[in-house]
């Protein structure tokens, strides 16, 4: 019988638990409590999740409560919501117009593509807070193109080429946007020596002396020609006029141009209402920041503009070459689009300078400028088909984290840049804002969020939330004090001399008596080491473990046995405890025992599907089986391949699953005790060591055949052949045939050795006869003593040889 947590009595304090438990699996303890917070901002400093209660009469008697705590909590402890002082962070959105669809037109000026335009964020450190900003590239959106052509002399031929690139490229761009501008700038590099020939001879004329080509104008660092116009006529005018220069070494000194194009808004003619491109065309690598040492130009470039009334640079021999930073910063303050139109040879080198420049591009040009329309047309719809979020003024106490959501709506985490875009699609992005830590009080910042390339931006001021209300009702001298502290936000903050919750006491009156009236015993510490002696009582500490009391501290809800963690047992996760902590002692509640109330009484979680307490092949203790038969293993020793009875008990199962008989041959009985997986086979194989061979009888006399085994998982197994074994008749036909066949072939074998006996003998008699017969012709033949008679009439001679014949063996 288990007994619910006192928790979960309140469901609205549920929430506080959850919060809680994740509290101390990261950190070990209460954060808030575990601060020692003596006000209501430093409470406010240690965790986002931390309260103040600023209530006069909060917190138990003879307990130094600590005001400081989760806001469930406070409420739990009898803090009542209006005096909890716990600000959240917060947004306000300032200025909100709707995006806008098309630039073009009579409206151009009030396009809008980034929404919001305007919030507010109120923060308190560590409460993190978020806004989404969204961005769509409208559709005709007015156009300015600043060209900038590098004429030092490898360039003769592409100026050859451009001499009429004005009126093709507007017919072009006009194809993408029905408001286009162009303007024209030029550049060689600084006219110093070592970067270009500074003799007298080449003052007017650096060509001078070189046979390819002897005439070229004297080298110049940066020349504005054209304002941006819709007059391309205008651009080809200034083209046809342009001669190239000559410089010494291979870098230009196009950089100095590039700042000097973006920051001369007035004179280049930068309209607000427009993307700005800037087309940085060379066939060379650019001078970088410090290389103007090696002319002694040891200032470092100031970022401004320095036009002269001929509109040329006139610090050119004054300042180095600007940085990469500070030349992506004054392309980024002026929203600028920088495309590198170079050779094939130098793409690497550009390519990674797009990396650390945001809002450029990088094309390969032909050595002649044959394809400048369509890398100008090209890198525009690469750069029309990305946005990319960069932020102004980043406060440093501030923490920003971008979410990008871009035309496949998939969140991409840590990105704040979208591409592959079509124009007049929408993305958006998830901010979130973090604040470290409190300025000075009364502080307030600003940062902007602006995409690159883009007029418009997003501001974003923030205000700070380390403050709390209570302080506004603060007495001094308060009667709350006994008119002597400080009263503010629920304590008293005492004037020296004074002591207590109140400042009741005085300093003087602490003493040996007093002190000893707060000791359980002789020896013993003051209020147990747990507590402080106040006034002649014991007022204990708050413990982010628990609640310390008794009349000397002596007692607390949290040092009792713990089971895996856990006061006295229980489940976290269903809220349920098995004991209670008393003073330092478990108190189970009813079904459980043992020290830390682990040990369970119930023995339902011991029950086989059988019904049998843990299958009779052990114990339940503590709600759990405990297996004693050997072999046996399993929640309730169910699984034991080795015993005895192994293979009857999973007969019945073989015969309910496959043959549906049995004692268990009822279907939802067989589900309920036959969970094992059963597999059929035609042949049996019964060489694996690691399983059981069981053999049983049928009743049709049959032989069924199966093997038991426990797969790695834990799960039992079962390998039954298909159908049980059984035995033929025999057919009384051929059994008769059987029976004459081994007569008949018997008979054979016998007179077969009969006459083989026969023939073994007569052979014998022949073979004794022929040597009789050789005997006697050899004494016939070489007798010595043998002579033949002579007869005395013919007659009779003839009827003697006869007989010889006749005794011989003669044929007649």
């Amino acid at each position: 019988m288990w007994k619910p947590c006192p928790f979960t009595r309140h469901p609205a304090l549920l929430v506080y638990i959850v919060l809680e438990i994740f509290i101390h699996s990261v950190r070990g303890l209460n954060v808030c409590m575990s601060g020692s917070a003596t006000s209501c901002e430093e409470c406010l400093l240690i965790h986002p999740s931390c309260a103040w209660c600023a209530q006069e009469d909060f917190g138990q008697v003879r307990t130094l409560n600590s005001r400081c705590d989760f806001s469930q909590n406070l409420l739990k402890r009898g803090c009542n919501a209006p005096f909890i002082e716990n600000p959240r962070s917060g947004i306000s959105l300032l200025r909100s117009k709707p995006l806008s669809s098309k630039g073009s037109g009579v409206t151009q000026y009030d396009v809008i593509q980034i929404y919001p335009q305007k919030i507010s964020l109120s923060l308190r450190p560590g409460d993190q807070t978020s806004f989404e900003v969204q961005v769509r590239p409208v559709e005709d959106y007015p156009v300015d193109l600043y060209y900038l052509m590098d004429l030092s002399l490898s360039m003769k031929d592409d100026l050859d080429t451009i001499r009429n690139l004005g009126t093709k490229l507007a017919e072009e761009m006009r194809k993408l946007t029905s408001n286009f501008r162009l303007g024209f700038g030029s550049f060689v590099d600084k006219n110093i020596s070592p970067f270009s020939y500074t003799a007298p001879k080449y003052q007017d004329n650096p060509c001078n002396g070189y046979k390819l080509f002897p005439n070229c104008v004297p080298t110049f660092g940066f020349r504005h020609l054209l304002s941006l116009t819709d007059k391309v006529d205008r651009f080809n005018e200034e083209v046809q006029k342009q001669m190239v220069s000559r410089n010494r070494d291979a870098p230009e000194g196009g950089f100095d141009a590039i700042l000097q194009a973006a920051v001369c808004k007035e004179k280049i003619g930068w309209r607000k209402e427009a993307y700005h491109l800037l087309v940085f065309a060379t066939d060379d690598v650019p001078h970088l920041a410090l290389d103007g040492r090696l002319g002694g130009l040891v200032y470092p470039h100031d970022g401004q503009c320095h036009l002269n009334d001929k509109n040329e640079y006139s610090a050119a021999n004054k300042m180095d070459y600007p940085s990469l930073a500070l030349l992506g910063e004054k392309l980024a303050e002026n929203n600028i689009f920088l495309i590198f139109a170079v050779t094939k040879r130098h793409y690497v080198l550009y390519k990674n300078l797009t990396a650390l420049i945001p809002g450029t591009t990088v094309e390969i040009l032909d050595q002649d400028s044959k394809n400048i329309i369509q890398l100008i047309v090209n890198a525009y719809n690469n750069i029309r088909s990305k946005v990319e979020l960069s932020v102004w003024d980043h406060p440093e106490d501030l923490n920003l984290a971008f979410t990008a959501t871009c035309q496949d709506g998939q969140p991409l985490t840590g990105l704040r840049k979208c591409a592959d875009l079509k124009i007049g699609d929408t993305v958006s992005f998830n901010v979130t804002v973090d604040a470290r830590g409190c300025p000075p009080k009364g502080t307030s910042k600003s940062f902007t969020i602006r995409p690159v390339g883009f007029k418009d931006h997003l501001e974003v001021s923030v205000d700070y939330r380390c403050d709390c209300s209570c302080t506004d009702f603060t007495q001094t001298n308060s009667s709350r004090c006994n008119s002597a502290g400080t009263y503010s936000c629920g304590m008293c903050g005492c004037e020296p001399g004074h002591l207590g919750a109140r400042c009741e006491c005085e300093e003087g009156e602490v003493n040996h008596q007093y002190l000893s009236a707060c000791r359980e015993a002789e020896g013993k510490q003051v209020c147990s080491g747990r507590g402080e002696c106040s006034c002649n009582q014991c007022l204990c500490y708050e413990s982010e473990f628990g609640k310390i009391y008794g009349t000397f501290c002596e007692c607390d809800d949290f040092s009792c046995a713990r089971h895996k963690g856990i006061l006295c047992s229980g489940k976290m996760k269903e809220f349920i405890c098995h004991g209670e902590c008393h003073c330092g002692e478990c108190k189970c509640h009813a079904g459980y025992i043992g020290d830390n109330c682990n040990c369970s009484t119930e023995t339902t979680s011991c029950v086989s599907d059988d019904g049998k307490i843990c299958s009779g092949r052990g114990s339940c203790v503590c709600g759990r089986c405990q297996c004693t038969e050997p072999g046996a293993f399993g929640d309730t020793c169910e699984k034991c391949p080795t015993c005895p009875d192994a293979c009857g008990t999973k007969r019945e199962c073989i015969e309910c699953r496959l043959f549906n008989s049995g004692r268990l041959a009822d279907n939802q009985t067989c589900q309920r005790m036959c969970k094992d997986e059963i597999i059929t086979v035609e042949t049996l194989k019964t060489d694996d060591s690691n399983t059981v061979q069981c053999v049983y009888k049928t009743e049709n006399d049959c032989v069924m055949k199966f093997t038991y085994s426990e797969h790695a998982s834990g799960q039992s197994v079962l390998t039954a052949l298909k159908e049980p074994e059984c035995a033929v008749a025999p057919d009384a036909k051929t059994v008769l045939l059987a029976v004459v066949g081994s007569i008949l072939l018997m008979g054979i074998v016998l007179l077969a050795l009969w006459k083989l006996v026969i023939t073994i003998h007569d052979r014998r008699e022949f073979a004794r006869f022929q040597s009789a017969r050789s005997r006697a012709r050899y004494e016939m033949a070489s007798n010595p003593v043998y002579k033949q008679s002579i007869p005395s009439h013919p007659m009779e001679m003839d009827f003697h040889m006869h007989n010889i014949k006749s005794c011989n063996g003669g044929v007649h």
